[in-house]
């Protein structure tokens, strides 16, 4: 038996779960692994695994850019590293604002262990794909988010049963960042894209403005991971409690859109473009914000965002030998290249048109 395995059993058995089947679940891109947990009465609870040192350390508030850049990536893109103690404190935050999140049954954040409360299996994505109308959930799902950007829930710090943990903004750093990923993967995948110094300082200084805005916007808490696969339909619930929201521990202090985008450009699955402007129509009525202006936020942003997916993409396959990640990638430029031929974006349009070859962009 591991160390790990030891850790896991121990754990369980101090929060009164020793006798628990174990049922993994399927993995992700990340090094975080679940079980389910059926206890000898029948209910259902998640084992939450995430080992403390499996990744670089994340953020620390005070570190300087130059700081951020010698940890590591997680402190450049101010992700949590997957610590249990930021999953518990965000899920508390957002449940404070009327959400669903998985309750906290047990926690131990120096071993990277908690075990959760369990939402199901009814993904947004599956229940879609076995037939549920999608328009209703996706208004549902930004009802939720509305009601977690309109919530005046602000705090430097997050409380939660494991401990504090920073809101930190999603700043140039973190979203250049991103960025360069493109252009640092994209090479290792395609051996004829090759970006000189030239193409670089032209990449960087394209981007600057977007960079501004998004940082400069930056007034509301964001969930950063919201889409098809991290939202669960709770249609049982009240309201925007029938969003079962996971995988939240990165969330930041963000762009209202930066959510928008990631819910309706999704990078696994189409979203119909008419459902797309149905429903970013609705977040601005709900919202009470200025269409067109919110519109410009949002492609420049959602393009920013796919650059960094397919850089995240080319990553997978090329270093960690995932192959499955290709399939994405035409969804993602296809979002890409629309975003690129949006009013405002002639700059960045311009770059690809110089630097990538449209053969290249599927």
């Amino acid at each position: 038996m591991s160390d790990r395995e030891q850790l896991r059993r121990d754990f369980l058995t101090a929060a009164g779960l020793g006798e628990a089947a174990r049922a993994p679940l399927p993995g992700d891109a990340s090094t975080r692994r679940y079980e389910r947990l059926t206890t000898p009465t029948g209910a259902s609870l998640m084992l939450m695994d995430q080992p403390p040192a499996a990744e670089s350390p994340p953020c620390d508030p005070a570190w300087t850019p130059e700081q951020r850049r010698a940890a590591g990536w997680n402190a450049v893109a101010r992700l949590s590293a997957g610590r249990v103690e930021a999953f518990a404190a965000v899920a508390e935050h957002f449940r404070r604002a009327g959400l669903s999140t998985p309750e906290i049954v047990a926690v131990d954040a120096a071993n990277g262990l908690a075990v959760i409360e369990d939402l199901g299996d009814d993904l947004f994505a599956r229940v879609i794909a076995d037939g549920e109308p999608q328009a209703p959930l996706y208004l549902a799902a930004v009802d939720a988010v509305a009601r977690l950007h309109m919530a005046a829930l602000l705090p430097e710090m997050m409380q939660g049963p494991a401990g504090d943990w920073p809101l930190l903004t999603y700043d140039a750093v973190a979203m250049q960042g991103g960025a360069d990923l493109f252009v640092e993967w994209l090479p290792k995948l395609h051996a004829d894209l090759q970006f000189g110094p030239a193409a670089l300082e032209e990449w960087r200084a394209a981007w600057a403005p977007i960079v501004a805005m998004g940082e400069q916007k930056a007034w509301t808490i964001a969930h950063r991971d919201y889409h098809a696969e991290n939202l669960i339909w709770l249609p049982e619930r009240a309201h925007q409690r029938r969003v079962g929201l996971i995988d939240f521990q990165d969330a930041v202090l963000a762009h209202p859109v930066w959510d928008l985008h990631s819910l309706l450009q999704d990078a696994r699955r189409d979203v119909p473009r008419e459902l797309e402007a149905v429903a970013f129509n609705h977040y601005c009525e709900v919202m009470m914000v200025d269409r067109e202006s919110y519109w410009r936020d949002y492609v420049a942003l959602a393009a920013l965002n796919e650059a960094r997916i397919l850089g995240v993409f080319a990553r997978l396959i090329a270093r960690d030998g995932k192959p499955r990640y290709r399939q994405f990638m035409p969804r993602v430029w296809d979002h890409l290249n629309r975003n690129l031929r949006e009013p405002g974006m002639e700059t960045l349009s311009a770059w690809f048109d110089r630097h990538v070859p449209q053969e290249r962009r599927a």
